[in-house]
């Protein structure tokens, strides 16, 4: 089951005005609010994952935080689940959308524990609609290797951001998901159960 590359961000802002946005004093004011929203992402993480004396318990508890604060995470699991979603029991909808974090925050955060250093840089950020901004940008490796994309896609509701998807080198976390969680769907007779048991499966074999 996969989900997607773990991100090891560190931001620096660049504003871009699109003439396909609002006006450009409105365009600037979002844009820059989603830079400084995706640098405190950054910030966050790496101060509190990447330090190799932490307990894994405590890692766990901290990336869950940070993932409920920055991303859009109910509407996130509702988008991969499609159509299944409404097909779906309420207590189905319920496990699901437990495991769904459960198995976002096990299979990330080990990750940053191999944290040596990289940094991100935004190379522009366009306004979507009256409601999304893209954040584009670069990881930039210590090493000296080439850059790896990441475009974050950030969401606004009542003045509240969240990340509703990552792109990782043209590839949306969200959709390869989407497309992960189908074919579990359908192998196993097109129903939910058999999700929620394979992901429960896949969690508890990455708490371990």
């Amino acid at each position: 089951m996969s989900v997607g590359r773990c991100l090891r961000p560190a931001l620096v802002g660049l504003v871009l005005v699109t003439a396909a946005g609002p006006s450009a004093q409105g365009a600037t004011d979002a844009e820059t609010r989603a830079s400084n929203f995706i640098d405190a992402l950054s910030a966050n993480a790496i101060e509190a994952l990447t330090v190799a004396e932490v307990p894994r318990t405590e890692r766990i508890a901290r990336f869950r935080t940070l993932f409920n604060d920055h991303f859009a995470v109910e509407a996130i699991g509702k988008w991969i689940l499609g159509r299944h979603w409404r097909q779906a029991t309420v207590d189905e909808r319920e496990k699901y959308l437990a495991l769904f974090e459960d198995l976002i925050v096990v299979s990330y955060v080990d990750r940053f524990a191999e944290y040596t250093g990289e940094h991100l840089n935004v190379t522009r950020t366009v306004v979507v609609d009256s409601t999304n901004v893209t954040v584009f940008s670069e990881i930039m490796r210590p090493t000296g290797g080439p850059p790896v994309r990441v475009d974050w896609r950030v969401g606004s509701l009542d003045q509240t951001l969240k990340i509703v998807d990552v792109v990782i080198e043209g590839t949306s976390m969200s959709a390869t998901l989407r497309s992960d969680f189908g074919s579990i769907i359908r192998r196993n007779g097109g129903g939910v159960a058999g999700l929620i048991a394979e992901m429960r499966e896949k969690t508890q074999s990455l708490r371990k």
